[in-house]
């Protein structure tokens, strides 16, 4: 199956300083590789109008229920989940620096939506990335932040 992320309302190339937040330039973003906190694929700058991410996973039945693996989700204490990850860019270089990341996890997915996405062959996650002071949107992102959905193709 696939799961896709569409996000809007990015906070720009150029980010303010703030409580907990660097000031930077050349922000973009990206997911980031199962264990792999320097590989990122799919990023995207930050003065983009949205940002879109298909990632191929699996699905795997177990005891306590579905369970989604593949390259780009993260499997760790307190369960499954996709990071967004923030990084600055160095023209010159093409060297990646990451800033702070956004987490998505997976056990915010209401059941029924992940049954209806497995049947169907796509979840989806949209949210947006700037918060209300205009920075990155970074941390743990549960709803109403992110809203899940499913293409059910199945009965």
């Amino acid at each position: 199956m696939e799961i896709r992320i569409e996000a809007t309302d990015l906070p720009g190339r150029a980010v303010a300083p703030g409580p907990d937040f660097p000031a930077a330039q050349a922000v973009h973003i990206g997911v980031q590789r199962k264990d792999r906190a320097g590989e990122w694929t799919g990023l995207h700058p930050g003065d983009a109008a949205s940002a879109r991410w298909t990632l191929e996973a699996v699905a795997a039945a177990t005891a306590t229920g579905t369970a989604l693996e593949g390259p780009y989700i993260q499997d760790r204490l307190g369960g499954r989940f996709v990071f967004l990850a923030w990084v600055t860019v160095d023209a010159a270089s093409g060297v990646t620096d990451m800033l702070r990341r956004a987490k998505l996890m997976f056990a915010d997915i209401p059941p029924e939506t992940l049954a209806a996405a497995v049947r169907g062959g796509r979840l989806t996650a949209r949210l947006r990335l700037t918060t209300p002071e205009g920075r990155p949107l970074c941390g743990r992102v549960r709803p109403p932040l992110v809203t899940w959905s499913a293409r059910d193709d199945g009965a």
